[in-house]
């Protein structure tokens, strides 16, 4: 039997580059080897500010746009998280066997709060959601979590949570193995003092339907400015990852050789990493036109998908809530 893998996604409009190339691509490649769900997490996107409206369109978007990016729905099953109500219910279980203390380490608390105005509410979503994370992981009992390196502590919190409840209550929960990527963090090319990410603005990040001239447009616009010290500018570094990341490392050593010997032309280089983007941009907007055109096939995947996870949550929770002494 293929080892069980497990990875979520938060919806925020259509996904970039960053989102491709950052986690996309590798639950494409994982989907072969393994047998995978993968999550759109709705209730997490609520701990920002958020509309209702907004979030069920961002929510279906990023169900198109990961089958147009080569998720299939054959080989790896897409849940949205509302659509399966066990995970709260476990995760206020998980509420009462992870302590305060645990939940103020967690830096991404502090980082998304800091990022908030003096109007804008800090909720107590954003502090517990570590927990609920929790909650969708170990529902589906898997074997890998694959994350970044920014998510580490929060998968770490769930196998203490995991381990504290086979301890305390009964011995049913895997601890799953952290399955660091070794994936490009794109940088924005506006800015690559920083992620490429939406909330810095437009020119900050590259959308996978842009439009072939705007894509061009932002490539061309990349900061490649020298520092002093000899090492390789970020913002160099950078296109030299968007090219690795499209399969194209030879051409990445190539204008790499050229940078470190004083000869390379940053437009051709531009010119190399704007066609490697257009390609997939046009790649993934010629498959979701043709999702498009099937008005059932999107319904019919949640649906089926909800239905497989369900059962699975449906007797973990069970067997979770007689352990601890609750009616089902």
């Amino acid at each position: 039997m293929k080892q069980k893998v497990l990875s979520c996604i938060q919806p925020t409009g259509h996904l970039h580059f960053g989102n491709y190339f950052g986690a996309i691509q590798n639950w494409v490649s994982l989907q072969e080897d393994y047998d995978c769900i993968y999550g759109i997490v709705d209730y997490h996107a609520m701990t920002m500010p958020f509309k209702g409206k907004e979030l069920y369109a961002q929510t279906n978007e990023m169900v198109l746009d990961l089958l147009a990016c080569g998720v299939d729905p054959k080989k790896a099953k897409i849940i949205i998280q509302s659509m399966v109500p066990e995970h709260t219910e476990l995760a206020w279980i998980f509420n009462c066997v992870c302590s305060y203390g645990e939940v103020s380490r967690m830096t991404q608390f502090k980082d998304k709060s800091s990022d908030l105005n003096s109007q804008e509410l800090i909720t107590a979503g954003l502090f517990t959601y570590p927990i609920l994370q929790a909650a969708d992981i170990l529902i589906y009992k898997p074997h890998v979590v694959p994350v970044g390196q920014d998510q580490k502590q929060h998968i770490e919190l769930c196998r203490t949570i995991a381990d504290r409840f086979n301890k305390s209550h009964g011995d049913i929960f895997p601890i799953p193995e952290i399955m660091l990527t070794n994936l490009p963090k794109l940088l924005s090319l506006a800015d690559p003092s920083k992620k490429m990410s939406k909330s810095l603005g437009e020119k900050h990040y590259i959308g996978i339907y842009e439009e072939e001239a705007t894509i061009r447009e932002k490539v061309k616009a990349a900061v490649t400015a020298s520092i002093s010290n000899g090492e390789m500018a970020p913002g160099v570094n950078n296109l030299f990852q968007i090219l690795r990341a499209s399969s194209k490392s030879k051409v990445a050593n190539y204008f790499e050789d050229q940078y470190y010997n004083g000869t390379i032309r940053f437009v051709d280089l531009k010119q190399e990493v704007a066609d490697s983007l257009v390609s997939f941009s046009n790649q993934f907007r010629e498959k979701r036109l043709e999702i498009e055109q099937d008005k059932t096939f999107i319904k019919d995947v949640l649906s089926d998908s909800a239905l497989f996870c369900r059962k699975q949550a449906q007797e973990t929770l069970r067997v979770v809530k007689e352990l601890v002494g609750l009616r089902c």
